[in-house]
């Protein structure tokens, strides 16, 4: 079970009670889940962090050589803490476990991540981060991949479930069957690529409105990056 101190910063937003998408990927996009125990070591770090840093966590999806989160601080600033936790801690546990401590880094670079407007778009960055597997093909239904939030609400044990929080929003009732409906339609592919574009280049996904007042009040623009500090109030 098992980041890297020394990968150079960046400014990020990290707000209190406002909900974010995370992606890491593997240094080289090389495989770092090789077994279930390797999986299971990185639930169980994914599992102390949750409590510990009192993160709201909402979706997660653990891919052969990627994970998504979806989640929410109560703290400002707590996101940076809990996620440089992470992956500080699996990179040391991985090292040690498959022996190759001195052999480069388990990550290509810091985390993505970018701020979610909780309304259908949170809906979407959801039904986005757990259909990875599906989308991959690895199985047949979305709650299938064992190594998901999804299974977990259908699967998983008390303790399991203790580490996912109630969304911020309601979960529409046909939420499971939209997570194995295929994206072959222009709007499905168009939402697919808007959630994408956020992906890529680290900016606010949600509504033009919705868009302005995080630009008024803490002053992200765009880019998703804020402009000089975030404003009180």
């Amino acid at each position: 079970m098992w980041y890297n101190n020394n990968m150079p910063r960046s400014q990020r937003i990290d707000l209190a009670d406002q909900v974010y998408h995370i992606i890491n990927r593997a240094n080289a996009k090389r495989t770092i889940f090789f077994s279930d125990g390797d999986y299971l070591a990185f639930e169980e770090i994914l599992m102390d962090g949750v409590e510990q840093f009192d993160i709201r966590l909402y979706v997660f999806e653990l891919m052969p050589n990627h994970w998504h989160l979806v989640l929410s601080p109560i703290r400002d600033g707590d996101m940076g803490k809990f996620m440089a936790w992470l992956c500080t801690t699996h990179t040391a546990r991985y090292h040690t476990y498959h022996d190759t401590v001195g052999f480069g880094h388990v990550y290509q670079g810091r985390y993505k991540s970018f701020i979610i407007e909780s309304d259908g778009y949170f809906h979407r960055v959801c039904r986005y981060a757990e259909r990875n597997a599906l989308r991959a093909g690895l199985v047949a239904n979305a709650e299938d991949w064992r190594w998901s939030s999804a299974w977990i609400r259908k699967h998983g044990t008390d303790k399991q479930k203790k580490m996912l929080s109630e969304w911020p929003v309601e979960m529409p009732d046909d939420y499971l069957s939209s997570l194995n409906e295929e994206d072959d339609s222009d709007s499905q592919k168009e939402k697919l690529r808007e959630i994408r574009t956020a992906v890529n280049k680290e900016i606010p996904f949600g509504s033009i409105g919705w868009k302005e007042k995080l630009q008024e009040k803490f002053g992200i623009v765009a880019t998703g990056r804020p402009r000089g500090r975030p404003k009180k109030g």
